[in-house]
């Protein structure tokens, strides 16, 4: 039997598992991200269908979770939606229900086998299964992890921000069943700067997004990536990284620590890994001008839950350059 949830690949040491919630149709181009419909046009030959459905002009988008296994420890980087939630001033997600916690469980992954739960910010769709409804009492999904969590967006978004200034009208709700729960417990680690969680895995911050939105950079026997969150919703902010999304907050930040991020990964041939990426997901990038380019996305070896084993790696940490998935 296929198990369609799991995707795995190895950089060097590291088991990467790619594990989605939902992906599909999720808004207009312009309306994601604004100001950038002729780039859509002019990249329509690899933008569809992964990315962008043209004929219903919708883009298509992923919510997933990365599983790292590293130096012995699991990590779980992002949480999606979470279910049951009250987010009434967003439609999309308010009373979402999806079987995430069986998604990970087809990849291997229960909640007591995590040890690492990394938020790369506090957005509502990256936080959710950091807790769960037990007898109506919003408790820790994953009960032996630390939850790190940056320290500027914990402010952001939390009580301390007593001016509620840059907050939306459900970032109260995300605080108090999300994040304030992983605090009562003790399982709260608050960074700022950088955090080194092994040493293969570094958190670094890349705000603009939010305030304390990050990125975690893998570095294992020479192969590369950085999972980049919410620095990027579509592939057309790699071929123009001025064009922030409709959800960064501070967009003159959000730009510049796109193009840095981006700059380095092309220069270190980075595996570049968003949030909601749909298709493959990830991708390695080219410098292009003053710009860049896709160069070669991310291939995911068919899994078989009867197997047990991921794949072992292609050349070049499990990527290939093949049919539709080559660079434009």
């Amino acid at each position: 039997m296929t198990n369609e949830n799991k995707q795995s690949i190895w950089l060097g040491d590291i088991e990467v598992i790619r594990v989605r919630e939902w992906q599909g149709f999720f808004t207009s181009p312009r309306d994601l991200v604004p100001d950038s419909a002729a780039v859509w046009e002019d990249n329509r030959h690899w933008l569809a269908p992964d990315h962008w459905e043209p004929e219903q002009d919708q883009a298509v988008m992923a919510l997933q979770s990365w599983v790292l296994r590293s130096a012995g420890r699991t990590v779980l980087i992002d949480t999606g939606v979470g279910n049951g939630r009250e987010r009434p001033h967003t439609p999309r997600f308010h009373h979402w229900q999806t079987d995430f916690l069986g998604a990970l469980a087809g990849a291997g992954v229960h909640p007591e086998d995590v040890d690492v739960v990394v938020n790369t910010h506090l957005h509502a769709d990256h936080v959710g299964w950091n807790t769960r409804d037990v007898d109506g009492e919003w408790v820790p999904t994953f009960p032996r992890a630390r939850y790190l969590i940056p320290a500027a967006d914990d402010f952001h978004f939390g009580p301390g921000n007593s001016s509620g200034q840059g907050r939306g009208p459900d970032d109260g709700l995300v605080y108090e069943d999300s994040i304030a729960p992983i605090h009562r417990a003790g399982q709260a680690v608050l960074w700022d700067g950088a955090h080194r969680i092994d040493e293969h895995l570094t958190l670094e911050p890349a705000p603009g997004h939010t305030p304390g939105s990050s990125v975690l950079r893998l570095d294992s026997r020479g192969e590369r990536a950085v999972f980049v969150g919410d620095l990027m919703h579509s592939p057309v902010q790699i071929v123009q990284p001025s064009c922030n999304s409709c959800f960064c907050l501070d967009p003159v930040q959000a730009a510049a620590s796109r193009r840095r991020v981006l700059q380095r990964a092309a220069d270190e041939r980075e595996l570049v890994v968003p949030a909601h990426f749909a298709g493959p997901g990830a991708l390695n990038i080219r410098a292009a001008a003053d710009t860049f380019a896709p160069a070669c996305w991310a291939s995911w070896p068919p899994s078989d839950d009867t197997a047990g084993e991921p794949a072992a790696p292609s050349e070049g940490g499990g990527l290939v350059g093949a049919d539709r998935h080559d660079s434009p």
